[in-house]
């Protein structure tokens, strides 16, 4: 079995756009792609697989009925990252590794508090100085798989 550089998790996202530039993200890093339900839209919504382009076939996707299911999945519960503004430590602190787990919460108010607080110590956060709560979430994926890519050297 291949292993994917890594795993990018999408806990109940609501924006179909998002979703499927996401996806195209994720098939463009060789990562896989994990949603966590309830999603806020149809996957088969045309807005996720025109945000996907014709990428979306090629994506390694595995869908998990709820945040406990995905958490059966996971090999090595340290390896998993939260990102969130409220967070203290910077993604940049990380040491990124392949397979590494990369866990975003939803568009309009991120991650749920009760995963925030039962993961505090692995909960990252992108700085920036201007004037805004947090990025888009295709745009904190993209930064989060970048400095990963750029630090295994792909």
């Amino acid at each position: 079995m291949e292993i994917s550089n890594f795993n990018i998790v999408l806990v109940c996202p609501q924006i179909p756009n998002n979703t499927g530039n996401v996806g195209r993200l994720c098939v463009g890093s060789q990562s896989k792609l994990h949603l966590v339900h309830p999603l806020g839209f149809e996957i088969t919504d045309t807005r996720v697989k025109r945000a996907g382009l014709d990428y979306w076939p090629d994506l390694d996707l595995m869908h998990h009925a709820s945040f406990e299911k995905l958490l059966g999945c996971i090999p090595d519960l340290s390896r998993v990252f939260f990102f969130s503004a409220q967070a203290t430590q910077s993604y940049y602190d990380l040491d990124y590794r392949s397979g590494d787990w990369l866990v975003f919460g939803r568009e309009s108010d991120g991650l749920p508090l009760e995963i925030l607080k039962a993961y505090a110590s692995q909960c990252v956060k992108i700085p920036f100085p201007g004037k805004v709560r947090s990025f888009n979430l295709g745009n904190a994926v993209a930064m989060a798989l970048g400095e990963g890519l750029r630090q295994l050297e792909l």
